[in-house]
């Protein structure tokens, strides 16, 4: 598994081709989920499986507005591991990551069963970034902290970036 992560982004990249807002999104989950990750002492493969999953966990935005006409977030949910997983087959990644991966991109916008730190850290990386690019207020953020954040790491993200201005 061990350097995947570019080839990964690099297939990301051309997959969204002439959509840089969503390319920008994923990296940007990314690289928090892969900081909240690091400081909250995930193990190496766990975090791989995590930075795998932040990087693809939009995958199925195209498929579901041709599909649906929408990207709302049950349909990324239905559309976005099919797609991963021919984007894993092709890096060769095992099968119990694979479907690890899918699981986590299958469910990223599913906050009342979240079962393992990759899942809790991939929910709170895309709100760091989803408060940002959605211009929540500082009471919508401070509702999502409270609903959905639970890692130390992420909290104090959420709490520094976004409410420090109504402490």
């Amino acid at each position: 598994m061990k350097n995947q992560i570019a080839a990964i982004i690099q297939a990301m990249i051309r997959y969204n081709e002439s959509d840089p807002r969503r390319i920008h999104h994923a990296l940007k989950v990314y690289g928090f989920a892969k900081t909240i990750g690091e400081l909250e002492g995930l193990d190496e493969d766990q975090l791989e499986i995590l930075e795998i999953a932040s990087v693809l966990h939009d995958i199925g935005i195209k498929n579901s507005e041709v599909k649906y006409g929408s990207s709302s977030g049950k349909y990324q949910e239905l559309e976005g591991p099919p797609v991963a997983r021919e984007l894993l087959l092709e890096a060769a990644l095992p099968e119990n990551v694979i479907q690890r991966i899918c699981f986590l991109i299958g469910h990223h916008h599913t906050y009342t069963q979240i079962n393992g730190d990759d899942y809790q850290i991939l929910v709170e990386a895309d709100f760091l970034v989803n408060i940002y690019e959605d211009d929540m207020t500082a009471v919508q953020a401070q509702t999502v902290l409270q609903k959905y954040f639970k890692t130390k790491t992420g909290k104090e993200f959420l709490t520094e970036m976004y409410l420090q201005q109504i402490s």
